[in-house]
């Protein structure tokens, strides 16, 4: 049996983890929020339309922030479409995703979901199509007491007290042709910086998250995020970064290793932002905001056709993917002192780990490992040793059998470990050099029959976390054996 050592020693540690890494994404996008977390129609919705499924459902993942209203869908999005008495709210055609959007559900809606939720609200201001003075007024509107027009309005729409969103995106993908808007590097910059000020002139309290490149695959990929970087250094806080990734060649094991290339993404973006630094001989750091990511590269289907909530990608998620958002997971948790915030995407529906048929729910493969981290996300990340056998991936190059990761908290230790072996049990054993591990507190771990088991409306538990009880301690050290194509997240009491 291949045997793999984790060391670590408490005192090598990379930065404390941000609860805020465990974020969602909400876009007016196909049925995500019409028919989703939003359906007043449905015999599961509250008394204000939110389908109390969904809720309790999402409520297990413990999200932390949640973003919205895009995405794409935001270049082209005039909140004040979106606010007051639903009945003189305009239906209007949205043209990223040519869909039909009737402006139900708009700005003080999405803020009554996160306080049901416990959400912190991360709003994308319009840079495609909007201005720097709309998206001004929105924060206006948002965060002052009332006095002033926007805040006065928001009163008059039945909030009173200030939602007090801290968290705005400076549009979404803005370096992408097919973005409403898109606008070359040197022309977005200004009109970010220019929202920027703005925005916290209204409000100095907020943080702001910068467009960076919305792929490693751009021709403008780090150049675009230098100039961004060196023009609003001053007045930004993050820089986004989104990652997509799929299964294109059917390559179970190099579809796993995509990993090594999420990892090469955060440290460039993080080294893009110390050369700034550098260059600016700048005090301030400006961190990683990964506010996309997941696998997704089944459905395509992304035209409405002028259609209100039409059926647009709804990915149906399996055990490899699963694994992959693991490793999606691992690498944030590895690179915690320049990652602070990140989204899902999304959350109900699109790319989904959640999914609604009428008033049936489907709880994906995907939806386990974001749990399963996410309950056991309290601690420092520490940089851990892996010494174990490597298999070579074409696209990925040399990669670990063993993806692995692991956050100190008070009094506990929790282990994060993907076997990405495709037939092999692989043996891990957890050594801390400078504490003992004294006994289990609880495991889960997920796996399944093969790398393409996934759960259907038909069979909802072909691929679901269960109770993980193959782990040995002795003399202050763990071992388990971890099945092959399995995810393991492990809390150990220590002292």
């Amino acid at each position: 049996m291949e045997k793999t050592v984790i060391n670590l020693h408490t005192k090598f540690q990379v930065g404390k983890v941000d609860k805020r890494i465990f974020g969602g994404f909400l876009e007016h996008l196909g049925r995500a929020v019409y028919q989703g977390i939003y359906d007043q129609k449905s015999a599961k919705a509250d008394e204000d339309g939110f389908r109390k499924d969904v809720m309790e459902a999402l409520k297990k993942l413990n999200i932390s922030v949640m973003r919205w209203p895009g995405g794409n869908f935001a270049s082209g999005y005039h909140w004040l479409d979106g606010v007051g008495p639903k009945g003189k709210r305009h239906t209007v055609r949205d043209l990223a995703w040519q869909s039909i959007e009737p402006n139900q559900f708009g700005t003080d809606e999405f803020i009554e979901l996160c306080k049901k939720m416990k959400w912190s609200p991360m709003i994308t201001v319009n840079l495609g199509t909007g201005t720097p003075e709309e998206a001004g007024n929105w924060v206006e509107y948002c965060n002052l007491p009332p006095g002033t027009r926007y805040a006065d309005m928001r009163e008059e729409n039945g909030n009173s007290n200030p939602h007090n969103v801290k968290l705005w995106c400076l549009g979404n993908e803005m370096d992408g042709l097919w973005q409403l808007g898109h606008l070359p590097a040197e022309h977005y910059s200004i009109k970010a910086q220019q929202a920027a000020k703005i925005m916290k002139d209204v409000d100095k309290s907020i943080e702001l998250v910068v467009c960076g490149s919305c792929s490693i695959t751009m021709p403008t990929y780090m150049e675009w995020d230098r100039v961004v970087l060196e023009y609003t250094w001053d007045f930004v806080d993050y820089i986004s970064l989104h990652r997509y990734v799929g299964n294109h060649n059917n390559d179970t094991s190099d579809f796993l290793a995509v990993t090594n290339s999420v990892d090469k993404q955060i440290e460039e973006m993080a080294y893009a932002c110390r050369f700034v630094q550098a260059k600016k001989r700048s005090k301030k750091m400006v961190y990683l905001c990964f506010d996309e990511w997941n696998v997704w590269y089944k459905n395509y289907e992304s035209d409405g056709k002028g259609k209100f909530a039409p059926h647009l990608l709804e990915e149906i998620y399996n055990l490899e993917d699963a694994l992959v958002v693991s490793g999606f997971l691992n690498s944030f948790i590895r690179h915690s002192d320049v990652v602070k915030i990140a989204n899902i995407a999304q959350i109900v529906n699109v790319i989904a780990p959640v999914l609604t048929k009428d008033d049936d729910i489907l709880v994906q493969s995907i939806f386990y490992p974001f749990e399963m981290v996410s309950k056991r996300r309290d601690g420092v990340s520490l940089k851990i040793g892996l010494d174990g056998p490597v298999y070579e991936s074409p696209s990925y190059g040399q990669t670990n059998y063993i993806d692995a990761s692991a956050i100190l908290g008070d009094g506990k230790l929790h282990i994060f470990a993907t076997n990405r072996h495709l037939t092999a049990k692989i043996e891990l054993s957890v050594n801390p050099s400078d504490i003992e591990i004294t006994s289990l507190e609880s495991a889960e771990i997920l796996t399944g029959t093969n790398p393409k088991a996934a759960n259907s409306f038909e069979k909802k538990d072909t691929v679901v976390s269960k109770e993980f009880e193959e782990i040995r301690i002795s003399n202050g050290k763990a071992v388990c054996q971890l099945p092959p194509l399995s995810f393991a997240a492990i809390t150990f009491k220590v002292g």
